[in-house]
């Protein structure tokens, strides 16, 4: 090797800072954040700046925490809370993923429902609540169709985007190799819409999830947003900071396990990589 090009090879190398060396660790990349939230947290209780009975310590929450699974009470409630989501998300994603579908490929049942989509979507879900319980009562009826409504249409605007984003030369190279409408739909269609299915499939489920804590709060008998309820109602801050803890914990654990895997994967597969799972 010349002299010139190990100058140019050695300029190439670039030093790695310390910083970088320390956020390759993905440990700390998805750690970290919370860790300085748990000093933050412990820093403010120990310095008494709210009393006691309104903040409650890291260290009392987590004795809280064990206190709640020991005696089975949070495990029988994240069993209600996670039912009620895979019941009300499996029923909304039928519904979300037909309706987008049909919508999308049919321009008279667009001209005809995207008024109305438009018009329902506007209305949160928990407005629906009032309603339910006179019709339902305070069942688990009234909070899967809270489920249902919130899921859908983030996902059938969505798939309709992803089908109004396939370019049309797409569809003309198809029918020019002679294939049928129905063989376009399936071979191009659907997998080009595969990622915005996956977007709302995580959109939807991220909002549904919200809105069966807030049904739980209202009128819920059990689940985690009854249980923080309930200790609001007793004046016990701990454990609502235990079931705020639970909430998150949760919906991390399922996106980072679950849904942001599939829509990565989906992604690279059928649409574009850039930009995706930074």
């Amino acid at each position: 090797m010349s002299a010139v090009a190990q100058l140019e090879e050695r300029a190439s190398v670039r030093p790695v800072r310390p910083r970088d060396a320390i956020v390759r660790y993905s440990g700390i990349r998805t750690w970290g954040p919370f860790l300085v939230v748990l000093v933050l947290w412990a820093l403010i209780s120990a310095a008494g700046i709210f009393p006691s009975a309104f903040f409650s310590s890291p260290a009392e929450v987590w004795e809280r925490a064990l206190s709640l699974v020991e005696r089975g009470i949070l495990p029988a409630y994240v069993g209600d809370s996670l039912i009620r989501l895979a019941v009300g998300a499996a029923w909304g994603l039928v519904i979300g993923i037909l309706l987008g579908f049909v919508i999308g490929l049919s321009a008279r049942a667009r001209k005809f429902c995207w008024p109305a989509l438009l018009f329902f979507q506007a209305i949160g879900d928990i407005a629906w609540l009032p309603i339910l319980i006179v019709w339902f009562g305070f069942s688990l009826t009234s909070v899967t169709i809270v489920i249902v409504y919130t899921v859908c249409f983030p996902l059938i605007i969505s798939i309709v985007a992803a089908i109004d984003a396939i370019p049309a030369n797409m569809l003309r190279a198809a029918g020019s190799l002679g294939a049928s409408r129905l063989q376009r739909i399936v071979l191009v269609v659907v997998p080009a819409a595969l990622p915005g299915l996956s977007s709302g499939i995580r959109t939807g489920l991220g909002y549904g999830w919200r809105a069966l804590i807030a049904a739980e709060i209202i009128i819920g008998t059990s689940g985690v947003g009854f249980m923080m309820f309930d200790a609001r109602r007793q004046g016990d801050v701990t454990q609502v900071f235990v079931g705020m803890i639970v909430l998150g914990a949760l919906w991390y654990a399922t996106d980072a396990l679950l849904l942001a895997p599939f829509e990565k994967a989906t992604v690279e597969r059928w649409g574009m990589v850039e930009g995706i799972g930074r």
